[in-house]
């Protein structure tokens, strides 16, 4: 390696070693991931790409795929555009990312839809991450300049409703992360990694009733970031996408005319070879070759953990949200989001409001966690959003 990162980008270090690995043996450096999570054996490029953008779903403890959409339901499920209930609309979603930590980081969420017809539904969406301004140094402390890391992604999405409670859609997508393009490493000068995803996504949903009130009952999934790897040199080795099943379940219940209340359940895990065991020699001892294919390693990653069954448990991240709703002017909103501590260690709780008032939403959440032990403590979340025309109903 001919130059290194010394000031505050430690944190993110996953990233700068996906740039100046020079061999096949991915490793991790520093303490902490770009989303705020302790070092694991699952290695994949852009990390961004698993920030919740939501203000909404970062305030229920980032669960949300089965829970009814807004305008920024293609961050976690494409398919519920198909059911929004106005034309078109946007919205705009900031975060001052791993604030405990440093002033400058950011993640920015700019989406839309328009509605073609009452079964089909366009949206778009970009989502521009920025590692602020970052001092270089070479091997010898001599000063490199500044630096501004960034990482963004762009969505084109199309969502199809079938009948009244089953909807299907999906999100091609272009990602391009520029961590310190026109640098050099031992695989040669680094370059801004470019890659090719798509999201796969379904939602079901059902009207019926609880505890003798009306209830909706809906189940969702969403398999994200299915793409080409991403290289940062001609000659350096290429990584996986964050490619992630995300699985859940909600019901919204009526409490009377004026007040509902929502509960969301959501499993996710990474589809993504976990990182073997090497000896002094670098042969594996226990797990799997992670130099494979795309889809060798989505099929595989059920079943490669060096620890067997019980590791690939621990690779299932839970998230629980819980929302209320005054006369659909006004919600409280709390969750939790938890992950084993032999895989990222993220835990932590949520809360939130928001605001609806003619045509348009303020949506507002915080994340609570020891902000000694955690970077993601403090995190903030705001979110904008527009609803434009007359409520259109889904076409049975």
């Amino acid at each position: 390696m001919n130059f290194k990162y010394i000031s505050k980008l430690a944190f993110s270090a996953i990233s700068m070693a996906l740039v100046f690995s020079g061999s096949n043996a991915q490793v991790i450096i520093g303490n902490s991931q770009t989303n705020g999570s302790e070092p694991n054996n699952i290695i994949t490029a852009v990390p961004f790409m698993l920030i919740t953008p939501d203000a909404r779903a970062g305030a229920m403890g980032d669960a949300g795929v089965a829970v009814a959409g807004d305008v920024n339901s293609a961050s976690i499920n494409p398919s519920k555009l198909a059911f929004l209930d106005k034309p078109y609309g946007f919205a705009v979603s900031y975060s001052p990312w791993l604030k405990s930590l440093v002033p400058d980081i950011n993640l920015a969420y700019l989406s839309g839809f328009y509605k073609l017809d009452d079964r089909n539904t366009i949206g778009a969406s970009l989502r521009y991450f920025s590692l602020g301004s970052i001092q270089l140094t070479d091997i010898n402390q001599q000063d490199l300049g500044i630096a501004n890391p960034n990482e963004l992604a762009f969505d084109f999405t199309f969502a199809r409703s079938f009948g009244e409670e089953f909807a299907l859609g999906s999100s091609l997508r272009y990602i391009y992360s520029n961590l310190a393009s026109g640098q050099f490493s031992s695989g040669g000068q680094v370059r801004g990694g470019k890659a090719i995803a798509v999201d796969v996504s379904g939602l079901y949903k059902t009207s019926t009733t609880l505890f003798g009130k009306p209830a909706v009952l809906s189940a969702g999934a969403n398999i994200s970031n299915i793409g080409t790897k991403m290289s940062y040199s001609d000659d350096g080795p290429s990584f996986f996408l964050p490619t992630n099943f995300k699985l859940g379940g909600a019901s919204t219940i009526a409490v009377d005319e004026y007040s509902s209340f929502t509960f969301a359940l959501d499993f996710n895990k990474l589809l993504v070879p976990t990182q073997p065991i090497y000896d002094a020699n670098g042969q594996i001892v226990s797990g799997q070759d992670p130099n494979r294919s795309v889809p060798a390693g989505i099929f595989g990653s059920f079943g490669d953990a060096p620890g067997g069954f019980s590791e690939e448990l621990k690779e299932v991240g839970i998230s629980t949200g819980l929302e209320y709703w005054y006369n659909q002017q006004f919600a409280i909103r709390a969750g939790y989001n938890y992950q084993s501590p032999m895989k990222g260690d993220s835990r932590y709780f949520t809360l939130g409001l928001g605001l609806k008032y003619n045509v348009f939403n303020i949506d507002f959440s915080y994340l609570l966690a020891n902000a000694q032990t955690s970077p993601l403590a403090n995190t903030l979340r705001f979110g904008l959003l527009f609803n434009f025309g007359e409520k259109t109903a889904v076409k049975k």
